[in-house]
């Protein structure tokens, strides 16, 4: 399932055939989802090695029983199965593909790109250590720890030296998949639940801050820098004020659905007694408000330095549209998707 969504973006990434940063994009992304790929195959080939299946239950059973976790194969094996899974979702240090490929490949593609392949990869990284290794050694869940933490400060502060949104968004995606395996390693009833309503909110934010970035293009050529925004909100009010909806919702505030997101993992932490884990998250959330600040200030106090011309589509406005209301509406009224998470 991973490979079937990430082959149809391999493609759409280069779409725009004369554009040569569609061109790069596409064989950077390639290149190294194979790589990641590979990675993954190796991965899966000594765990079955070690376990002699392929099923999670079976894996989980002989782990359990010969305790096989720490033999050479069998390390190697989930060591591989991370280094696959962490270059799929960018998380640090196996993320420096994802700021190149996000400017280079087209916006509509680079929405989809943000959301759906982390989306799948990581249920299905849970997946893997919730079931086939329940009870994670010391060694492994300070190794997950570290791989957070470093994916929420170098997301971060990445974000904050960047003058182009996409590069900013995708640097921002960095620090959100490590507030995600945060939930994989809590790795508890709650964690789950909290994982799927992440991800959800994560693409309602997503797909309204790229579907405002598609909005403001100008025959083809997207207004991707900083100061293309500036004095937005006195031309174009809503589209200016649903702009700051989606980046301070990603920045964590209430009472948007970002913070409830966060607000869910963090309490699943909690119950596992990771408060340094959780401390450090908050502190990077807070740290993230810059640079969202940042694209808002120039929206809000700066003066406009070119004429906007908006593309008005249907599609694009409802996407838009649609997602302001899911940010809104999962901030104030959690409580029934949660439920559904929670049962499913």
């Amino acid at each position: 399932g991973i490979e079937v969504v990430s082959i149809s973006l391999y493609i759409l990434a280069g779409i725009q055939r004369k554009n040569t940063k569609s061109n790069e994009a596409a064989l950077k992304y390639f290149l190294l989802g194979a790589f990641a790929t590979g990675f993954l195959l190796y991965g899966m080939t000594l765990i079955y090695g070690s376990t002699g299946s392929t099923k999670l239950t079976i894996i989980a059973k002989v782990i359990s029983e010969n305790k096989i976790l720490s033999e050479p194969l069998m390390l190697m094996g989930v060591v591989l199965l991370i280094i696959g899974f962490g270059f799929k979702v960018a998380a640090v240090p196996f993320h420096m593909w994802a700021p190149d490929v996000y400017q280079g490949a087209p916006t509509p593609v680079t929405a989809f790109m943000a959301v759906g392949p982390k989306a799948a990869s990581l249920a299905a990284f849970y997946r893997v250590m919730s079931e086939t290794m329940p009870e994670l050694s010391y060694s492994w869940e300070i190794l997950l720890c570290v791989v957070s933490v470093l994916s929420m400060f170098i997301g971060n502060f990445g974000a904050i030296m960047q003058s182009n949104i996409k590069r900013l968004l995708a640097f921002s995606s960095v620090a959100h998949v490590g507030y995600l395996i945060i939930a994989i390693i809590a790795k508890n009833s709650l964690s789950a639940s909290s994982l799927m309503f992440y991800m959800l909110t994560y693409a309602f934010m997503v797909f309204g801050t790229f579907g405002i970035v598609i909005l403001l293009g100008r025959k083809g050529e997207e207004n991707l820098e900083l100061e293309n925004y500036s004095g937005l909100a006195y031309k174009h009010p809503v589209i200016a004020l649903t702009m700051t909806i989606f980046l301070l919702s990603l920045g964590g505030l209430p009472p948007l659905a970002g913070f409830v997101a966060k607000f869910f993992i963090f309490s699943a932490a909690l119950k596992e007694g990771y408060i340094i884990l959780v401390i450090i998250a908050v502190l990077n959330s807070a740290i993230s408000f810059y640079y969202y600040l940042k694209v808002i200030v120039f929206m809000y106090m700066k003066e406009p330095v070119k004429e906007f011309h908006i593309s008005l589509t249907p599609m694009t406005l409802l996407v838009i549209a649609i997602s302001a209301f899911g940010t809104i509406q999962l901030g104030i009224f959690p409580d029934p998707i949660i439920a559904l998470a929670q049962a499913n």
